[in-house]
């Protein structure tokens, strides 16, 4: 009886409540910065379309020089910013010195920079940075606040990072399974309650800002019970993870190839990779070009015109964006990848209804990249509103997470993560 006592005024103190309110003040904050880095980052991506579209000629020099001037600003003004953030976001919950993985000069440098990369053309996307904003905002905050010993240790950059997922995408409970899954790679139910937490108040404030929306629009995919729709299981399945494990793979030797190379001649190499992703943008008529968010909605949606190349050179300019060193994720890249796969698989191999086969092919290729296949299709499933297809989508995601498990035997984020560990 006394020990319910004590409990229960440990849970009603002034020093709780101060805790909480804190808390869910930073919740909040993740939250609105999201929604926030959403609008610019389309305006970015949208003002980059424009410009190369109005003077063809215009990305093979501003997407070099942009990039490059990126980097310097990234190694100068925002060191530890680079790259996806969620490989920092992972390293910090294995280091007792989280000053150089998660701050607010980083979360600053993350938005402004990711920003300008999409301005430049490069091919990268906002939601791997959103989970490095979330982590370094509630981890500065729980700094400031003095949280207890239990909230500093993991909680917080599980619940920073959960709720940064769940605000760029729109899916609370992808943002859930993301942070146990592949942030934590377990359960534990002491940091549970917060990570919910923070993805209620930051999800609840990205959907006031930007309205109830649906990352995908709406999919009105069916799964028709016949033979061959099964075959198209199997088929996006084993190309969409083979295909995933392999850049995957070509990303993870690429960067330790390319480490040395940028510590001797970085903007040569920023450079170099800018001149490739203006290439892939020519080539594809610059549907490899930013985020891919416009061409994936339209393949989901079955509308526009489709390049069928368009996959390489998304996977290409990816690539080249990511080692250019400059900040950016590949979360969205990857998803209009796998569209397009799936698209392809369909005009190639039709064993289902075109609509089936994109969502297929984009679980497919996700879970191939990220190797994470219950957050893979639970995404999925959340940013298209089709809950018709869990089950066919789960199958996918198991088979593709098995599929590029060969090619590729370690994730890719725990692969990247270990250079921030070893410094």
């Amino acid at each position: 009886m006394r020990h319910l006592i004590k409990e229960a005024k440990e849970q009603f103190s002034l020093l709780a409540w101060r805790v909480r309110l804190v808390f869910w003040s930073g919740a909040i904050l993740i939250g609105a910065v999201c929604a926030g880095f959403a609008i610019v980052a389309e305006h970015a991506n949208n003002a980059f379309l424009t410009l190369a579209r109005t003077w063809p000629w215009a990305p093979f020099l501003l997407t070099p020089l942009g990039l490059a001037a990126i980097l310097w600003a990234t190694r100068n003004g925002f060191p530890g910013s680079q790259g996806s953030g969620i490989p920092q976001a992972i390293a910090a919950l294995q280091v007792q010195d989280r000053g150089p993985l998660l701050s607010l000069r980083i979360a600053l440098g993350k938005i402004l920079l990711t920003t300008l990369g999409l301005f430049c053309g490069a091919s990268i996307g906002r939601e791997g940075p959103s989970v490095h904003i979330g982590a370094s905002l509630m981890h500065s905050l729980g700094r400031f606040a003095h949280f207890p010993a239990h909230y500093m240790e993991r909680g917080l950059i599980l619940a920073g990072s959960a709720a940064g997922i769940a605000a760029a995408f729109n899916t609370p409970m992808a943002g859930i399974v993301f942070a146990i899954e592949e942030m934590s790679k377990s359960f534990e139910q002491r940091t549970s309650g917060i990570v919910m937490t923070a993805v209620i108040f930051a999800g609840l404030t990205a959907v006031a800002l930007l309205g109830p929306y649906h990352y995908f629009g709406t999919s009105h995919a069916v799964f028709p019970r016949h033979l061959s729709s099964w075959l198209a299981i199997g088929l996006c399945g084993i190309v969409g993870g083979l295909a995933g494990g392999l850049f995957s793979r070509t990303l993870v030797e690429g960067a330790r190839r390319v480490s040395p190379l940028l510590r001797r001649n970085p903007y040569r190499v920023a450079l170099a990779c800018g001149l490739v992703v203006a290439l892939c943008g020519w080539f594809s008529d610059l549907q490899s070009s930013g985020t891919g968010y416009s061409v994936a909605k339209a393949i989901v949606q079955n509308e526009g015109r489709f390049d069928m190349t368009m996959p390489l050179w998304k996977i290409g300019a990816t690539i080249a964006s990511y080692l250019s060193g400059i900040p950016g994720g590949i979360f969205a890249p990857s998803l209009a990848a796998g569209a397009g796969i799936g698209a392809d698989l369909a005009a190639w191999a039709p064993l289902a209804p075109i609509g089936t086969m994109v969502l297929l092919g984009m679980v497919a290729y996700f879970c191939g990249v990220v190797q994470s296949p219950i957050t893979a299709f639970v995404i999925v499933m959340e940013m298209t509103n089709d809950n018709a297809m869990m089950l066919p989508l789960m199958a996918t995601s198991l088979l593709a997470y098995a599929t590029s498990r060969f090619v590729c035997p370690e994730p890719i984020y725990h692969s990247l993560a270990q250079p921030f560990l070893k410094r």
